[in-house]
């Protein structure tokens, strides 16, 4: 039976899972019932078409996908399903993908249990008066427990679960009944009295033959070919040349009405024109008020990327150019260092958008690129009143002229088995924390809420979290508010030169240990000289750390057998003329693998 257009047979939903509890699976489940994809076609993670992505077993980008269902009660229904990243550092995009939905399927592992990030998406949703319908998956697994489950559901997040489906991704069990509750679980868009045009723009993706493919919600009015829109955030316009839905690819459609989930294209060549959560309305006789909800992404980690190979400078630009056209939060300035040449420093929504980041320069693009260590962005207020934010170690003022300093804060949930409370509690001493409550869900788990500085947990702790707690610990965080601390440049110094990428910006109780950690390593990983070479860690003037590569020696002596010992003690006091002379105009050469490995000195 072919759809017919009525508000009441769509339904717009999201997904909402940790990572690893069975969300791809799900919906490769429901693109093959509904039909939406012939099964020769069908292949696993089908949503996730990034390298990377099937890899991790996670999303990154939000695919939306329009399904069409024959239901049991005779009807054909428009499933509009967006298919949402569920990691913390892009929180903003998942609210704006939310924002076009009236539901989501919160999907719990049943062997797992509620996880962190679960509860950061579920809360989203719950302010965004979404209906939620509880899924327990791989109830196949001989570790599933799914009434204990159900109660966690309504401990922790506070859902009615005790008609969760269950049900099994890998089997298919239960998946024609989760199509059937979104029918009566979630509700149809609103209809509006409105005729002016509105959509909501919760995703983009830059295709190289037609230019950024804007993903939109309609809420009220129509948009088709010829169309003349406006981009009320940027106030640019432009014409439409094509509309369309995902079937999951792109297909044409003569137009796009309320309630309805798409895509347009309109031959925009500027990716930055187009602002995930902007509104959408008409050139002329458009809509004045922009739907709520929309800001602007601020990167909150940078770190610097280099070349390892200076000739490939040009190739690292091209590659950020083409990463940002379908990466809109990614910020890219260009920056040098004496030790690294030319090079960027580029901003991040957080340690994993940065890892991917990485990664794909390296996959994608075939690049060896260097990173220096990632640093969060400080308020410095100066004497004078003036204030500057500061990312880089190498522009910190003064410390003469500072007046005071204040570093970014996170509010961080952490759940675990209650056996590593210990463990993570020293973790927590350990990286400034303090832990604020600790609540009980069930009978083995605990949910812990720190605070911490963000220049702690954005290197090492989330590999250190899930190894005191053997795997079994989550962790989740959200950007709290800036608070004043006693934070200071670290120099690191070789022969007597400071060298900018080691530098680092750290908390006074940290310092010692972070450059007696740099100088220590710098001793493995350079080589010996034919002079002696100081490694200091430095604190304005003062030093308070130093390690010393002995010098290659060389023995000149050999030749003078015999005779009186003044012969010896005369060449050795000319070799250390020389080698003091050598001294004076020796540079030492840092390795590029020297780089690499101080960023993972451990303090």
């Amino acid at each position: 039976m072919a759809f017919k257009y009525d508000l009441k047979f769509i339904r717009n939903f999201s997904i909402i899972a940790h990572i690893d509890h069975g969300k791809s699976t799900i919906s490769d489940r429901l693109l093959e019932i509904t039909g939406t994809v012939p099964k020769r076609e069908m292949q696993e993670q089908l949503l996730d078409d990034m390298e990377i992505e099937r890899e991790r077993g996670i999303t990154i980008k939000a695919r939306p996908v329009t399904m069409y269902y024959d239901a049991k009660d005779g009807n054909t229904y428009q499933f509009n399903f967006i298919d949402t990243p569920g990691h913390v550092d892009f929180t903003y995009e998942v609210s704006r993908s939310l924002s076009a939905c009236e539901g989501a399927l919160l999907i719990v592992d049943a062997a797992q249990g509620v996880q962190a990030q679960t509860l950061a998406n579920v809360h989203l949703a719950i302010d965004r008066d979404l209906e939620i319908i509880p899924i327990l998956n791989k109830i196949d697994l001989p570790a599933a427990d799914p009434d204990q489950v159900k109660e966690q559901i309504e401990e922790v997040i506070g859902l009615e679960a005790q008609n969760a489906i269950l049900c099994s991704a890998k089997t298919g069990e239960g998946i024609a009944e989760i199509l059937e509750r979104i029918i009566v679980g979630i509700p149809s868009p609103k209809p509006v009295e409105e005729s002016q045009l509105r959509a909501l723009v919760f995703d983009s993706h830059y295709d190289p033959y037609r230019g950024v493919m804007i993903y939109v919600r309609l809420i009220s009015g129509e948009i088709k070919k010829g169309t003349q829109i406006k981009l009320m955030a940027t106030d640019k316009s432009f014409e439409v040349l094509e509309v369309g839905v995902f079937s999951p690819k792109g297909k044409a459609v003569d137009q796009l009405r309320p309630g309805e989930v798409g895509y347009l294209v309109a031959n925009i060549k500027n990716t930055s024109d187009v602002k995930v959560g902007d509104t959408i309305t008409t050139f002329r006789g458009g809509s004045d008020k922009p739907l709520p909800g929309f800001r602007l992404i601020k990167p909150v980690v940078y770190a610097g990327i280099y070349p390892i190979d200076s000739s490939e400078f040009e190739s690292v630009r091209d590659a950020l150019v083409k990463l940002q056209l379908n990466d809109s939060a990614l910020h890219v300035e260009q920056e040098s260092s004496l030790a690294l040449g030319f090079g960027f420093r580029c901003g991040f929504l957080g340690l994993l958008h940065l890892e991917i980041t990485f990664e794909r320069l390296q996959r994608e693009f075939n690049i060896d690129i260097i990173t220096t260590a990632p640093s969060v962005v400080y308020k410095i207020t100066l004497s004078n009143g003036e204030e500057k934010k500061v990312d880089n170690p190498a522009h910190y003022p003064d410390p003469a002229s500072i007046s005071y300093i204040e570093e970014p804060w996170v509010i961080a949930h952490i759940m675990t088995p209650g056996e590593y409370i210990g463990a993570i509690m020293s973790l927590g001493t350990d990286k400034r924390g303090t832990l604020e409550k600790t609540e009980t869900i069930g009978q083995s788990r605990l949910l812990l809420t720190f605070r911490f500085p963000m220049n702690e947990i954005i290197t090492d702790f989330n590999d250190k979290l899930k190894s005191v707690t053997r795997g079994y610990g989550s962790f989740d965080y959200e950007i709290d508010k800036y608070e004043i601390g006693s934070i200071i440049r670290l120099e690191i110094r070789v022969n007597n030169e400071v060298v900018d990428p080691f530098s680092c910006l750290v908390h006074t109780t940290k310092a010692e240990a972070k450059g007696r950690a740099i100088c220590k390593k710098l001793k493995d990983v350079i080589p010996r000289q034919q002079f002696k070479v100081p490694i200091q860690a430095a604190i304005g003037g003062k030093i308070i750390a130093r390690e010393t590569i002995a010098a290659l020696s060389k023995n000149v002596t050999a030749k003078c057998y015999g005779g009186d010992i003044t012969r010896k003690r005369k060449l050795w006091e000319k070799q250390k003329k020389g080698k003091k002379r050598m001294k004076e105009f020796g540079k030492v050469t840092i390795p590029q693998s020297a780089f690499m490995e101080v960023l993972k000195a451990e303090e």
